[in-house]
C-alpha cells in the first residue's frame, strides 16, 4: 500500500470522524426542560448526536417556526396536545416522515395519518370527585356532567385551554355539533365558579369545598400526589379519579408529540431522536417521572398509574381533534364558557 494511498485513507477517516462529531439536532420544545432534557441527554450519550434545546410556550414556538420559515434552525418540534400538533401541520411548518420503527411503536390513532406528527405520551382527561361528598355511582360520562344534579358543583379551567377544546372536539366527533352545543350549555350552568387557573387549581378548589367535581388531565393528579408540596398532596388525597364513558367509547385521551420540521437541516438525526423518544426505555421514563401513559403498548406503567387501574380509552384518531378545534371554540363561546 503506497504512502499516498494510506494518507488518503487517513484523511477520509478523519473526515468521517469529524462528521460524526459534528452531528447534531435542534429541538424546539413546548415541554418544560425538566420533562425532556434527561431523555435528550441520554440520546446524546447513546448516539453521539448533540441536541440543542430551545424551550418555550407552545403557541409562541409555533409562531417562531412560522416567522423563521425556511431559515428556521429547528429540526424537531415537540409540543403538547393533538390540537396543537394539527395546528403545526396546518401552518405547514412540519414535513411527513415514514419510519417503520415509529409505525411499530405507536398505535395508528396516536399519530397523524399522513406522518406529519407522532404521539409520544398519553394523558387522559378525567373526572375527579371529592370522596366524602360524591358517590362514584352517581358518575357515568362526560355527557352526564350537564345534568341538573351537578348545578354549581363543577370546577374546570377556561375555554381558552387547548385540553378543554380537544375534549369538546372529541364530543363533536362522537355526538355531533348540535348535541355537543346542548351539552356545553348545560355544563356551563353547572360551573361552581367562573373558570380560572390550571388543572391543579381545580383540585385545590374541590378540596377547599368550592366544588365537588374537578376536570383535569391525569398527570396533574399524579404530580400532586407525588410532589414535595404538602398542601398539594393533601388536596389531591381528598379526591378520587373516575374514568368516564367506560360503557361506551371510553375515556377521552390526548398526547404530547413531535414532528420533524419542514426546514430541518438535520432530518436524519431528527428522525433518530423521534424514534428514540418512542422507544420502550423513553416511554418508561415518561410514565415514572411525569405520570403519563406510554404510547407504546408494551411498556410497563408506573406505580401511580397502576394504582389507578386499567381503563377503556377512546380510540378516535387524534387528528380529528385538530380538525374540529375551530368548531369547538365557537361552540364554547356560544355557551358562555369563559
Amino acid at each position: 500500500m503506497s504512502i499516498r494511498f494510506k494518507l488518503a485513507l487517513f484523511t477520509t477517516a478523519l473526515a468521517l470522524c469529524g462528521n460524526a462529531l459534528a452531528a447534531e439536532v435542534n429541538v424546539y420544545s413546548a415541554r418544560k426542560e425538566a420533562l425532556i432534557k434527561p431523555l435528550l441527554d441520554q440520546f446524546t450519550s447513546e448516539s453521539g448526536i448533540k441536541v440543542n434545546l430551545v424551550t418555550g410556550k407552545a403557541d409562541a414556538l409555533l409562531k417562531r417556526l412560522q416567522s423563521e420559515g425556511a431559515n428556521s434552525p429547528a429540526d424537531l418540534f415537540i409540543t403538547v396536545d393533538a390540537g396543537r400538533l394539527h395546528r403545526a401541520k396546518e401552518a405547514e411548518v412540519l414535513q411527513p416522515i415514514s419510519s417503520e420503527v415509529l409505525s411499530a411503536a405507536i398505535p395508528d390513532h396516536f399519530r397523524d395519518p399522513e406522518g406529519y406528527w407522532h404521539g409520544l405520551s398519553v394523558r387522559a382527561r378525567v373526572i375527579t370527585y371529592v370522596k366524602d361528598r360524591v358517590d362514584p355511582k352517581q358518575l357515568s360520562s362526560y355527557e352526564a356532567l350537564a345534568d341538573p344534579q351537578w348545578k354549581g358543583r363543577i370546577c374546570i379551567r377556561g375555554s381558552g385551554n387547548i385540553y378543554n377544546q380537544s375534549l369538546v372536539a372529541s364530543l363533536i366527533a362522537t355526538n355531533g355539533e348540535a348535541a355537543t352545543q346542548q351539552w356545553a350549555d348545560g355544563l356551563v350552568k353547572n360551573f361552581a365558579r367562573d373558570p380560572k387557573g390550571g388543572d391543579r387549581d381545580q383540585v385545590k378548589a374541590a378540596a377547599a369545598g368550592v366544588c365537588d367535581l374537578a376536570i383535569l388531565n391525569t398527570y396533574y393528579l399524579g404530580a400532586m400526589l407525588n410532589g414535595k408540596d404538602e398542601s398539594e398532596r393533601a388536596a389531591a388525597a381528598k379526591v378520587a379519579l373516575f374514568w368516564p364513558n367506560q360503557n361506551g367509547r371510553g375515556t377521552h385521551v390526548n398526547v404530547s408529540g413531535a414532528g420533524v420540521t419542514r426546514s430541518a437541516k438535520n432530518k436524519e438525526a431528527a428522525v433518530k431522536l423521534l424514534e428514540f423518544l418512542a422507544s420502550e426505555k423513553s416511554q418508561g421514563w415518561y410514565a415514572s417521572v411525569n405520570h403519563e401513559y406510554p404510547v407504546h403498548p408494551g411498556v410497563e406503567w408506573s406505580a401511580t398509574l397502576t394504582q389507578w387501574g386499567t381503563f377503556k380509552a377512546d380510540t378516535l384518531n387524534l387528528s380529528v381533534l385538530g380538525k374540529n378545534n375551530p368548531a369547538a371554540v365557537r361552540l364554547m363561546d356560544r355557551a358562555g364558557w369563559k
